[in-house]
């Protein structure tokens, strides 16, 4: 047993997300959102250094000495899987991990609209799991997997930096891969994933615009094809998609995305609370967006600023806005008036939940 392992144990004991290491600081856990120090002593550069690398591979170190900055995936069997990433910082070495539940929940047990479900069953096109880091994505995305996983004949890819969630196949055929260790880059895992027969492709980030344009590609050919963008809100997330290119690209990419575009999914956590006011977990806002002949349109045209007038006009097709999701949730007391608040879009809206409004600098 490695001993930082005492503080994977504290993690699931307290129900926490993530474990916080630095030199010379006391150990720190998000628990339900929010920082807490451990009661234990500060660990220095040595001690920690020393502490961490009894995890890592070899290999993940020598990037490390040589980078600054690596990630990569710790299990412990029976408790959970770990994406851990190591960094340097003024007084030494850091590093933050985030726990991955050993169980992949459901989309019911997730509490998602049945329309996230139903996008497992899509024969093509492209869907986006958005949102701030530690909004939930990668859990969303499990759960979509988890349907198709379970419901169709099929060959599934994912590509992650690091591998998180680890499915095992059922009716399909599930095929993990990771950056750096198995394929070189997100963008040279796609260019393979085409001529590895898939029809499922999930890419754990796009984070440049290579993976970008062939994820398009890969949604416009056939195959289904989800990933996740760090963007706030639907049109946010058309618009990061099509600014990425050159000007002389945007016009192709802008009709490329519009037939392949299938939906876009923005989450954002909250704390959850019953009716006691007690702490009880989290729970995610959605705003969600189907690519219906409408909205690709507005895309075409590059009208995407009207695309919160569609979302709101398109309930019949499962789509709902963010401040929708949030009013749902605090009408049933899930959540505190004062974080709708702050997390909302339409502050007047949620207003009136407020004992003391606060004053909004933001606003001036």
């Amino acid at each position: 047993m490695a001993q930082i392992d005492a503080f994977f144990k504290l993690m699931n004991d307290q129900g926490a997300s993530d474990l916080h290491l630095a030199a010379d600081k006391q150990p720190v856990l998000r628990i339900r959102g929010e920082l807490e120090r451990v009661k234990y002593k500060e660990l220095d550069d040595d001690t920690l250094k020393a502490m961490l690398y009894e995890i890592a591979p070899e290999h993940k170190i020598k990037i490390f000495e040589e980078t600054g900055d690596v990630d990569f995936a710790y299990e412990i069997p029976g408790l959970a899987r770990y994406r851990a990433n190591f960094f340097r910082q003024k007084d030494g070495v850091g590093a933050v991990f985030r726990e991955i539940p050993d169980k992949i929940l459901t989309c019911e047990e997730l509490g998602l609209p049945p329309v996230i479900r139903q996008l497992a069953t899509l024969p093509r096109g492209l869907i986006l799991v958005t949102g701030p880091t530690g909004s939930g994505k990668s859990t969303t995305l499990a759960a979509i997997i988890d349907v198709a996983n379970k419901t169709r004949k099929d060959h599934i890819i994912t590509v992650e930096d690091p591998i998180e969630f680890v499915h095992v196949s059922q009716k399909a055929v599930i095929n993990h891969r990771e950056v750096g260790i198995h394929t070189k880059s997100f963008s040279a895992a796609l260019r393979g994933a085409l001529r590895e027969d898939p029809d499922i492709i999930m890419v754990g980030e796009m984070r440049d615009l290579e993976t970008i344009e062939l994820a398009i590609e890969a949604s416009s050919t056939g195959h289904l094809v989800f990933s996740t963008l760090h963007t706030s809100s639907a049109a946010k997330t058309v618009d990061r998609m099509i600014d990425v290119f050159p000007t002389e690209q945007q016009e192709q990419i802008r009709s490329t995305l519009s037939d392949g575009l299938r939906a876009v999914v923005c989450q954002s956590l909250f704390r959850r609370r019953d009716q006691r006011g007690n702490t009880m977990g989290r729970v995610a806002a959605l705003e969600i967006m189907i690519a219906t002949p409408a909205v690709r349109n507005l895309i075409r045209e590059r009208k995407t600023f009207q695309i919160p007038s569609a979302i709101q006009t398109g309930k019949k097709y499962g789509m709902q806005s963010l401040d929708d999701s949030i009013m749902d949730h605090l009408t049933k007391k899930r959540i505190s008036p004062e974080e709708a608040y702050a997390k909302c879009y339409d502050k007047n809206k949620f207003m009136p939940f407020l004992k003391k409004p606060p004053e909004d600098f933001t606003e001036a």
